[in-house]
């Protein structure tokens, strides 16, 4: 009957070992084959060209009108002639300057996972290359959100608030926080 018992605890902990150890296996498995590990390829070629990876939603959710959903919706939105033309310059602006930082940025990141990955890590090189990498995260998102500041401008109040219905934003007053100047 002891040993019985005995056994059953034996093989209780031995099932909850087993469960514990599956359960703590990392997220992360797999990913360490990645070039840079920081980055899927999906994020890598997302900054590479310049998309916006949800870095505007701040402008986007409160109804500052994206180029590139824009020229998507160019038809059902009526653009001028004029407007689709400044919509085509300031979505390729933004994106050469985005896809620009973005090359810097997937730069900065391998450097930083060929410092872990050769142990040659300090403290000091960490804080320099986090230093850069925010900073061009910060310089990157800056460009997709001025970009559609920009946009709304280009658009009538008619335009924007049609944009956001198109899009599906159901949000109170999606006009919220324009300035009211169209420049035509």
């Amino acid at each position: 009957m002891k040993r019985c018992i005995v056994a059953s605890v034996i093989a209780a902990f031995s099932c909850c070992f087993a469960v514990g150890v599956l359960a703590t296996e990392s997220p992360y498995a797999g990913q360490e084959a990645r070039s840079i590990k920081a980055l899927s390829p999906e994020d890598t070629e997302a900054y590479l060209s310049g998309k916006g990876m949800g870095l505007a939603k701040a402008a986007e959710l409160n109804g500052y009108a994206g180029p590139a959903h824009v020229l998507e919706l160019a038809a059902q939105l009526s653009l001028t002639v004029e407007q689709r033309a400044r919509t085509q310059e300031l979505f390729a602006s933004m994106q050469a300057k985005a896809a620009g930082l973005g090359r810097a940025l997937v730069e900065r990141e391998r450097e930083l996972d060929q410092l872990f990955a050769s142990k040659t890590i300090t403290h000091d090189r960490l804080a320099s290359a986090l230093s850069e990498i925010a900073s061009l995260q910060a310089q990157i998102r800056g460009a997709h959100l001025e970009a559609h500041l920009a946009q709304v401008e280009l658009l009538t109040p008619q335009q924007n608030a049609l944009y956001a219905q198109l899009r599906g934003y159901t949000g109170a007053d999606q006009n919220r926080g324009h300035s009211g100047r169209h420049k035509h």
